[in-house]
């Protein structure tokens, strides 16, 4: 009699019916529930609990867990649910919602497999290994277990085909971020940044979620022949804001406008009188540029070159030539120094004329002596 009441009870399900139930069982292959308004038990075999695989049923549902399920299979005194099926139709109608709007989720990474990721929304969703970063990455391991945000960017239901990228999402809030910071700068402005990457011409530096050119010219006060010579890649630096073209997303940075320039330090350490040694740096037709600090020239004219006459500078210096120098005027404001070679040889030559010595011979010469010989002769 039991047996014909469980039969009718069983005869009363068919295939498609939603059912909800209870977990009373959780085995090794399979979840017992008992289910609302039926006298009979359900079994929701392992491979109806996830669209993922798994290995361990209590991986996924415990006792006491109330489900939404579909019955797949009437047999006798027992009906064959899917907690899968159910997952999966609710999770269609969202994914489609969600690709449609460009909806921006977070998901967790539920297993990496060859060529991507595979994240559960309820149907599975792979994200292949070129879309979750906007960079390499050489070994995933460690994304498994880690929330990422996610943008549907490919959907096929018929196919069950669900493809996510995390790179678009990543893509996309950089070009927000830029415009932020295109719009949030002003020339003139000095920030903190870091350096990216180096060119021959020059850094390229991060500001804050937008690339600035800080060109060779502006690295440092001093003459720089290669960018490397002055920073490194991800290095802090402070820069200025030369200019913004916003249109173009062009911006042009400064690290030498940070830092106290040379001029500054020769007010303090350069003096009007004063001898210093330099360098020639460039002959030009009027003169002679000598560098007597790092970054401070001054200016040696033609006609301060030497006490003899001077043509052309040629003549008398080369490029590169260590000298000493007076200093003849100093105008930082003007950024001006005149300097002079030829006070010095001037000063040397007056010690020569000062040291210079009469021969013996001519010592205590006298005037009279000359006329005594003369009135003698005219004896």
């Amino acid at each position: 009699m039991v047996e014909d009441m469980n039969q009718v009870e069983v005869n009363t399900f068919a295939v498609g019916d939603k059912v909800k139930g209870t977990v009373t069982k959780v085995e090794e292959k399979q979840v017992l529930v008992d289910l609302a308004n039926s006298k009979v038990d359900g079994i929701v075999p392992i491979s109806e609990l996830s669209s993922l695989h798994v290995e361990k049923a209590s991986d996924v549902v415990s006792v006491g867990d109330e489900l939404e399920l579909i019955v797949t299979k009437v047999e006798e005194e027992q009906l064959i649910v899917s907690k899968r099926k159910v997952d999966a139709e609710l999770a269609w109608e969202e994914m489609v919602s969600r690709f449609e709007n460009g909806t921006v989720f977070e998901a967790e990474v539920k297993d990496v497999v060859k060529g991507g990721l595979v994240v559960d929304l309820g149907v599975r969703g792979f994200v292949p290994a070129s879309l979750v970063e906007d960079h390499f990455v050489e070994d995933f391991t460690d994304y498994k277990g880690r929330t990422l945000t996610f943008k549907i960017v490919e959907l096929d239901r018929e196919k069950n085909r669900l493809i996510l990228s995390h790179r678009a999402v990543v893509e996309a809030q950089k070009v927000e971020k830029k415009q932020q910071a295109l719009h949030g700068i002003e020339v003139g402005q000095e920030v903190e940044g870091t350096v990216q990457r180096l060119t021959d011409f020059g850094a390229f530096v991060d500001i804050g979620g937008v690339d600035g050119l800080v060109h060779i010219s502006q690295l440092s006060h001093q003459h720089v022949e290669k960018p490397s010579d002055v920073v490194t890649e991800g290095q802090s630096v402070r820069v200025k804001v030369l200019g913004i073209d916003r249109d173009n997303e062009r911006i042009s940075l400064s690290i030498k406008d940070t830092q106290p320039g040379p001029w500054e330090e020769a007010a303090d350490k350069i003096q009007k009188g004063s001898v210093l040694t330099g360098e020639v740096k460039r002959l030009v037709t009027f003169g002679a540029f000598v560098e007597v600090l790092p970054g401070v020239e001054g200016l040696v004219h033609v006609s301060q070159i030497s006490h003899k006459h001077v043509a052309t500078p040629h003549e008398a210096l080369k490029e590169g030539q260590e000298v000493q120098v007076k200093v003849l005027d100093l105008n930082v404001s003007e950024q001006r120094l005149s300097l002079s070679i030829k006070e010095l040889l001037e000063k040397e030559h007056a010690e020569e004329i000062t040291d210079y010595e009469l021969p013996e011979e001519s010592r205590g010469f006298q005037l009279g002596d000359m006329i005594g010989d003369k009135l003698k002769g005219l004896k």
